[in-house]
C-alpha cells in the first residue's frame, strides 16, 4: 500500500505489542508534539475505528502520549508514559468515537497549552508507517519521514515560487509538497518534505519572505 522495504512491513525497533496500535501511535504522538513546539498541559485524544475498540489492550493510549513527551519507540519508559505525563502537569483525556473514518487506525488529538492551540490527525498505516491527514483544519499529506517545512503563510500571489526559490537556492531537493488554503485570499498552508536536513539560514531567509506568518520545521 504505500511500504517502501521489508523493513517497512516488519515495523521500527520499539517496545510492543503492536506496530501498527503502539509504534505507529507513538508516531503520532510525537509528531503532534514536533508541532505543537513544546509540552502540552492538557490533551485530548480521540480514537477512531480499531485504535477505538483497542487502544488500551494493544498501548495506543500509552503509546501516544509517550510520543507527546518526545519519547520514541524504542524508549523503555514508553509503558510508563501516562504515570509520567501526570507527574509533569499533563492532563490527558482518552475519547473512543463511534464515527466512521476512511480509515481504521485513526486518531484526532487536540493539544492546549497556554494561547497555543493545536489539532492534528493521523492515521497509522502499518509496520510504524504513519500519515498526517488534517492540521487545525488544513488538509495534507505528512509522512514524518523525511525532513520537512510546513509554511502557513497567506494565499497571495507568487509565495510559492518564492519560497521555492529559497530551496532551490541553498540546493535542496524537493521530495514532495502540496498547498491548501483555508479560502481564496486567506490563510494556507505549504507543506515540502525534502532530500536533507534544512538548515537555520534556510528557515530564518525563508520566515523574513513576504506575506510568510510561521515556519515549522521537521527532522527526520
Amino acid at each position: 500500500m504505500k511500504y517502501r522495504s521489508a523493513f517497512d512491513i516488519i515495523g521500527p525497533v520499539m517496545i510492543g505489542p503492536s506496530s501498527s496500535h503502539t509504534a505507529g501511535a507513538a508516531r503520532i504522538g510525537r509528531v503532534a508534539r514536533t508541532l505543537f513546539g513544546k509540552l502540552p498541559t492538557k490533551a485530548i485524544i480521540s480514537l477512531y475505528g480499531s485504535f477505538a475498540k483497542t487502544y488500551k489492550g494493544h498501548g495506543t493510549d500509552f503509546a501516544i502520549v509517550a510520543g507527546l513527551l518526545d519519547l520514541d519507540t524504542f524508549d523503555e519508559r514508553m509503558p510508563k508514559s501516562l504515570a509520567i505525563a501526570k507527574d509533569l502537569g499533563l492532563e490527558v483525556v482518552f475519547q473512543a468515537e463511534e464515527a466512521v473514518t476512511d480509515h481504521p487506525n485513526t486518531v484526532k488529538i487536540n493539544l492546549y497549552g497556554g494561547d497555543d492551540e493545536l489539532e492534528l490527525v493521523g492515521i497509522s498505516i502499518g509496520g510504524g508507517t504513519i500519515e498526517i491527514t488534517e492540521l487545525n483544519s488544513f488538509p495534507l499529506k505528512l509522512s514524518g519521514e523525511h525532513p520537512a517545512i510546513l509554511v502557513v503563510h497567506q494565499d497571495r500571489f507568487g509565495i510559492i515560487s518564492a519560497v521555492t526559490s529559497v530551496l532551490s537556492k541553498y540546493q535542496i531537493n524537493i521530495g514532495h509538497m502540496e498547498v491548501s488554503r483555508l479560502d481564496k485570499g486567506e490563510m494556507a498552508l505549504m507543506v515540502i518534505e525534502v532530500d536533507q536536513k534544512i538548515e537555520d539560514m534556510v528557515i530564518e531567509e525563508l520566515s523574513n519572505l513576504a506575506n510568510v506568518s510561521k515556519i515549522i520545521r521537521m527532522a527526520e
